[in-house]
């Protein structure tokens, strides 16, 4: 089975959130003077990681809600291809950059409430079989549950190895 393969909805809600926990407890510990520090070992800082996935969980979002308005979904945003990703995830941070660390936490707690809540709104087929949407493409196991996967629960636990990593190096 691979990484982004489910049981079901309700394994696939759990999953992220339970993710979505771990990781941002992480996040208790680190002063708000520090959101924006960097160091060679980790190539975000932790203010970079929350604004990635406000970006990301609200781009994915976007495409859905796009499709099925009729309007025309334009990946991964407007203005960006998806060779000049290092230029999306700069605009990602300076959205969020004057958000102070309980802000961006705020945000992501709704946010990932937000995806939550869409999910659910999801039916079975939306989710599992490749094709429905047509912004998940045609590349073969590319249902929509594996684009929520890559930009949620598989990054959150990714981001959680990071943020651990930048508080050795930074205490």
């Amino acid at each position: 089975m691979a990484s982004y393969e489910y049981a079901s909805k309700q394994d696939l809600i759990d999953t992220i959130h339970s993710r979505y926990i771990q990781l941002d407890a992480e996040f208790d510990e680190i002063e708000n003077s520090q959101k924006d520090r960097r160091i060679p070992e980790v190539d975000k800082t932790p203010a970079e990681i929350i604004a990635y996935q406000l970006g990301w969980l609200s781009l994915v979002m976007g495409w859905d809600k796009d499709e099925r308005e009729g309007r025309e979904v334009r990946m991964p945003a407007p203005g960006y291809k998806w060779n000049q990703l290092g230029g999306l995830y700069q605009s990602f941070y300076d959205e969020y950059s004057s958000k102070s660390l309980p802000e961006l936490r705020s945000l992501f707690l709704k946010k990932e409430q937000q995806w939550l809540e869409w999910i659910e709104t999801l039916t079975d087929q939306e989710l599992f079989t490749q094709g429905v949407r047509k912004w998940t493409g045609d590349k073969e196991n590319w249902p929509m549950v594996r684009w929520i996967h890559i930009n949620s629960a598989a990054p959150f636990q990714n981001f959680r190895s990071k943020i651990r990593k930048w508080k050795k190096y930074t205490t």
